[in-house]
């Protein structure tokens, strides 16, 4: 189930992550609400091509030095998002690890100052699978109707594995986490509390 989309912040460790682990739901809300994409700089390649991605999700981009915590809490406050989703906490990838530490980190703050984000998601991962297993998804989105997009922005990786690797992993993690909803294709997320409140298992 898809609610009435609100404004994103998605923080990720990589160029390809947006589109890789969210960019269906990415989507989807950048066609109603303003999605912020915030990676760290890798160098002139890919991001030129982080840059063409978030065109194709209908996102804003943001390509910064670091993704640390003062980096993060800038942001927060200069969006002010609805949403706010990153990587698994127990991610098996320590640069993933790394930004939803910054994350948590950077978070109480700009909420207390603005009462924003209200809520906060973890994304899927590689095969599913956390450093304490296989990942607790509370928030399974419908993400059939923008699985396509997800597709196309995930293709302006070009100089990553895509044909070979990620493509075809995307294409089974959806059709795998569809499965569970009666879709033909879904992204999976865990709402995690922020001071104390949880957001629904079905409003992302």
């Amino acid at each position: 189930m898809v609610s009435a989309p609100g404004s994103i912040l998605a923080l990720f460790a990589h160029p390809d992550d947006a589109e890789l682990w969210a960019g269906a739901t990415l989507a989807h809300h950048a066609a109603h609400a303003r999605v912020t994409v915030a990676v760290p700089h890798r160098d002139a390649v890919r991001d030129a091509e982080a840059v063409a991605s978030a065109a194709v999700l209908g996102a804003d981009l943001r390509q910064l030095p670091v993704l640390d915590a003062p980096a993060v809490h800038a942001l927060l406050m200069d969006t002010e998002p609805d949403i706010v989703i990153t990587h698994p906490l127990r991610d098996v990838h320590p640069e993933h690890r790394a930004v939803a530490e910054a994350v948590l980190t950077a978070l109480p703050e700009p909420v207390i100052a603005t009462g924003l984000p209200s809520r906060l998601y973890t994304c899927d991962t590689y095969n599913s699978l956390t450093l304490d297993g296989p990942l607790r998804a509370d928030t399974i989105v419908d993400a059939t109707a923008t699985f396509p997009t997800k597709i196309r922005a995930l293709k302006a990786h070009a100089s990553q594995p895509i044909a070979e690797h990620f493509g075809p992993m995307a294409e089974h993690l959806g059709r795998l986490w569809g499965a569970r909803i009666g879709a033909d294709y879904a992204e999976a997320f865990t709402a995690l509390p922020i001071l104390g409140r949880l957001p629904a298992a079905t409003q992302l």
